[in-house]
């Protein structure tokens, strides 16, 4: 079972029940059976006796039938005094540690699996709301307890999830992070680390207070540049933005995207906005991963070129999906084959060296029709690859497609002796389909769109693939280790220029 425990910070009354509420509704629009505990480390009872001017809620559930709540306190300090006069602690000294501690952990299993939607089994989630303000004496005891608990059912069993208070003050109209990081530095304290926190405040909170708190939150965040020609719209890469998030999830960690204009890497950039050409390539040196999405049009393409180029050189973890794939071919062809004039006959007809062509079947005439669209087959070459352990699966993959253009076949055994591998083909075998770059830590590509099939459970495998290797984790993912352990992304080298301008560092 997994536990997700809601404690508050700073002030009461922030709204604990309303944020562990709204995560049973998310948690069971995802299809999980959810269960709810309350604790309140007081010493009444029940909620029968109390005043509503004391706690308002408790004399409404008991109002509309719900007798839920009960004073966790005072029932586990009853059932350890009853079972020291039986003598079950056989002249033992009984203390808080571990009796009380043991105490609480055992009835929170006890009650977490007791189903409350009528039907058989145990629930897949309990959410906990802890009672009080975090440092309040009367709540130390279920502090320690949880504190021992997330040890007891395992790592990544239980999130901590904290409310805190973000004031704002009336004479600048700041918002203040100082009392919600005492409130974590508390709960650290007491051996419990947030993975998500919730800010109550007046306004939303600005871009700037959320980048500061979630340094507070222990969760790594993985910088992923993405490289592209659409990046004043997010929402047009918006598939790929949820399948990056989907991956990030299932290896712990914060999504920060990069947003790279593909066109302000380019020399002609430099020329016409020279701080914006640094910016950009700041931004790509410094992000923990290159990706570089699809696209149609030559405007762009040649700064796309340079990102793979960078992640090529630099060991740096790399993803080319459709035009990604083909610019990661184009610069292969041209840096490492010496074919300097390579390129795609889409955005230089006459070439010389065409590394990428128009499929033979499409249409030159019109467009509208004529790509080759929809689900289809790609045959693994070799299992003895990254994509196809990623993958899971044994010869094939299905994959949707959208392209009308595709790797030269007449160039891919000149590639392949200089170790670009093409481990992925359609089922006749002469259409690339995927490529991997030998020797580095992280370099695929592919012809197909893999963003599209991606769910929040079950991610695409490229784009795990990509995050893990971000983070440092690649290895031990395909080698069968977990994925769980917070490691930190390998460190970034020093950042320079292409002209070797050595750029700012993080």
């Amino acid at each position: 079972m997994k536990y997700v425990l809601v404690t508050g910070g700073v002030v009461s009354g922030l709204g604990k029940g309303v944020t562990a509420s709204s995560i049973g509704v998310l948690l069971k629009g995802c299809g999980h059976r959810v269960t709810c505990i309350k604790i309140d480390p007081y010493l009444n009872t029940d909620a029968g006796t109390m005043s509503p001017f004391e706690h308002g809620k408790f004399s409404c559930w008991m109002m509309v039938g719900r007798s839920t709540w009960i004073s966790a306190t005072m029932s586990i300090y009853q059932a350890v005094i009853e079972r020291e006069r039986r003598g079950d602690y056989l002249g033992k000294t009984v203390q808080v540690v571990p009796h009380i501690t043991d105490a609480i952990q055992d009835w929170i299993e006890r009650v977490a699996s007791v189903p409350v939607d009528g039907r058989a089994g145990h629930p897949d989630v309990c959410v906990i709301e802890l009672g009080g303000t975090v440092g309040d004496i009367e709540s130390m005891p279920f502090i320690e307890a949880l504190r021992q608990f997330q040890f007891r059912v395992g790592p990544g069993n239980l999130c901590c999830v904290h409310v805190s208070l973000v004031p704002v003050l009336g004479v600048v109209g700041e918002q203040k992070t100082k009392p919600t990081q005492h409130s974590v530095a508390v709960l650290r304290s007491l051996g419990l680390n947030p993975a998500l926190l919730a800010c109550r405040s007046q306004h939303p909170l600005a871009d700037s207070v959320r980048q500061k708190l979630a340094l507070f939150c222990q969760v790594p965040a993985c910088h992923i540049a993405m490289v592209g020609k659409y990046t004043g719209l997010s929402d047009a890469y918006l598939s790929v933005i949820k399948a990056l998030q989907h991956a990030c999830l299932k290896c712990n960690r914060r999504l920060e995207i990069e947003w790279v204009e593909a066109a302000e890497l380019e020399e002609d950039g430099k020329k016409d906005n020279p701080e914006a050409y640094k910016q950009a390539w700041a931004r790509l040196c410094h992000a923990d991963a290159v990706l570089v999405p699809g696209g149609f049009g030559s405007r762009g393409v040649e700064g796309m070129v340079l990102a793979a180029r960078h992640a090529r050189s630099q060991a740096k973890p790399f993803l080319g999906i459709c035009l990604g794939m083909q610019v990661a071919v184009i610069d292969f062809a041209r840096d490492v084959l010496g074919m300097a004039d390579a390129n795609s006959v889409e955005f230089e007809a006459a070439t010389e060296h065409p590394a990428v062509v128009f499929m033979p079947e499409g249409s030159t005439t019109h467009k509208g029709g004529t790509m080759r669209l929809g689900s289809r087959r790609t045959m693994f070459e070799t299992m003895d690859c990254v994509a196809a352990k990623l993958y899971q699966v044994d010869q094939y993959v299905m994959e949707r497609h959208r392209h009308r253009y595709e790797v030269n076949p007449i160039l891919v055994p000149q590639l392949e002796t200089a170790g670009l591998h093409f481990v992925g083909k359609d089922d006749s075998g002469s259409r690339m389909e995927i490529l991997e770059l030998q020797n580095h830590p992280f370099f695929v590509a592919c012809q197909f769109h893999p963003e599209f099939k991606s769910r929040p459970g079950r991610p695409s495998a490229l784009f795990l693939g990509l995050i893990l290797a971000a983070c440092g984790k690649l290895d031990g993912y395909l080698t069968g280790n977990t994925i769980k352990s917070p490691a930190r992304p390998p460190p970034r080298k020093s950042a320079r220029l292409p002209d070797g301008t050595p750029l700012p560092t993080c």
